[in-house]
């Protein structure tokens, strides 16, 4: 008999740590291959963990709203294979110091990127986890109001659920004691940091309903406020005649449905048009890291799609500029079903160089759009209108009816200039608009 560790999967390189949400299977259950036993969730995205091994479950090692570290074991199964019995311990020792480094860069780099003044360990010497840290920063709570917290986790550590409990009481501070203390000597203590302001109320009128944000919600809100404070946001507009791509889209949709069992919509056209561009325009596609940038190989665009609960979350398309239409139709359709149906895995949002937003699915003409950090730009795509345009032949101009569009390109113009800006969004158009209506698929 052996033992196999089933550890916490990597989820992408910016996800440092799960939460256990519920074990599916018991111990002294049988397990087979590929079969589901826990399920879990992150900052982003819930998943499950499949085993990679038939057995028997014989151990458990967290339990229900436990938050794991990425690489750290989870469970134990016992299995019927012939090789050498590898403890438990003795995988910790050959293998935990290793890992336990690279988790720890990981979790550094996620929250350096986010800017956050919560220290991982006080000066009490207490360790903060990265998901208590990141509610702390969301919810405003100070590092001296975290530090008063008395922990329930083990050597006092402070969970999330202490976290939660603390804010839901008031965020009430035990400072005062301390003021009440010197004043005895009329003495004033000195303090050398700055007076935090006071929150302001908003009056509430009649009628009025309060609606808490949810856990997601003001990660979004945190994101994109974070990303306006990092990046110079500027903007360049481009309007584009898409009259061939619609009329080539009506004519061989029917087939392409009945040929491919795919429904064919504007996005992944759109979406290949955009890939190629960024080959053109390499410098697009890039990410700022302080002072450094980074030049990425592969082209991965990220599509900006809706969930059940109403909230955005972009899934990524990998190496995008090596599918053809086929491909690109079947990856996007796959990923926005998956996002409609919350079943979107970790590995679906991660690594994204580029982002794409559909505003004109809302009725929108145009959009402003907020760049995905760490990327340096993000397109968004507005409604198609029939416009009344002016059509220029050999035998002079006229008037017609022509599909038309919106292109909006954010970027950052701490890297991207504008004219690089500009011609990137105008190969988009150009692409586009020399559609070539007779093409196959």
């Amino acid at each position: 008999m052996a033992k196999f560790e089933i550890k916490l999967p990597k989820m992408g390189e910016s996800v440092a740590e799960a939460t256990i949400t519920s074990w599916l299977k018991n111990i002294g259950d049988t397990i087979e291959l590929d079969e589901t036993i826990v399920e879990i969730a992150t900052d982003k995205v819930d998943s499950e963990v499949p085993s990679e091994v038939s057995g028997i479950l014989i151990e458990i090692k967290y339990n229900v709203d436990d938050v794991v570290a990425v690489g750290e074991t989870i469970a134990i199964i016992e299995t019927d294979a012939d090789n050498t019995e590898t403890t438990p311990q003795e995988l910790t020792q050959t293998e935990t110091p290793k890992e336990s480094a690279v988790i720890e860069k990981q979790i550094e780099k996620t929250f350096d990127n986010l800017d956050l003044t919560i220290k991982k360990t006080g000066d009490s010497g207490k360790f903060y986890s990265p998901l208590v840290r990141n509610i702390a920063k969301t919810e405003g709570i100070s590092m001296n109001q975290l530090e008063s917290i008395q922990g329930s986790g083990k050597d006092g550590r402070v969970t999330k659920d202490d976290l939660l409990a603390y804010i839901k009481n008031g965020q009430k501070t035990p400072d005062n004691n301390k003021q009440t203390t010197d004043s005895k000597t009329n003495i004033k203590p000195k303090s050398n940091s700055k007076p935090q302001p006071t929150k302001a109320s908003i009056p509430l009128q009649e009628g009025d309903e309060i609606i808490a944000m949810s856990r997601m919600g003001k990660m979004i809100a945190h994101h994109m406020v974070a990303s306006v404070q990092t990046s110079a946001h500027v903007q360049s507009f481009v309007e584009v005649d898409v009259t061939n791509v619609v009329n080539w889209r009506n004519k061989i949709k029917d087939d392409f449905l009945k040929r491919e069992g795919e429904k064919i919509t504007f996005t992944p056209i759109f979406m290949q048009a955009i890939a190629k561009a960024l080959k053109d325009y390499p410098m697009i596609n890039i990410a700022v890291d302080g002072d450094t940038i980074i030049k990425r190989k592969n082209i991965n665009l990220g599509m900006a799609a809706a969930l059940p609960d109403g909230n955005l979350i972009v899934p990524v398309i990998k190496n995008a500029d090596q599918l053809n239409l086929v491909g690109m139709t079947k990856q996007v359709n796959s990923l926005a079903n998956k996002a409609r149906n919350g079943k979107l895995a970790p590995d679906d949002i991660q690594g994204g160089t580029y982002t794409v937003t559909n505003v004109g699915g809302f009725g929108s003409i145009m959009g402003t759009p907020i760049i995905n950090q760490p990327q340096v730009g993000i397109l968004a795509l507005g409604a198609i209108r029939k416009t009344p345009s002016v059509i220029e032949t050999p035998d002079g101009d006229f008037i017609g009816i022509r599909h038309k569009m919106y292109l909006s390109h954010s970027y950052d113009h701490r890297v991207v200039n504008g004219a690089l800006g500009g011609m990137f969004v105008k190969k988009v158009a150009d692409y586009l608009e020399a559609w070539d209506i007779n093409t196959d698929y």
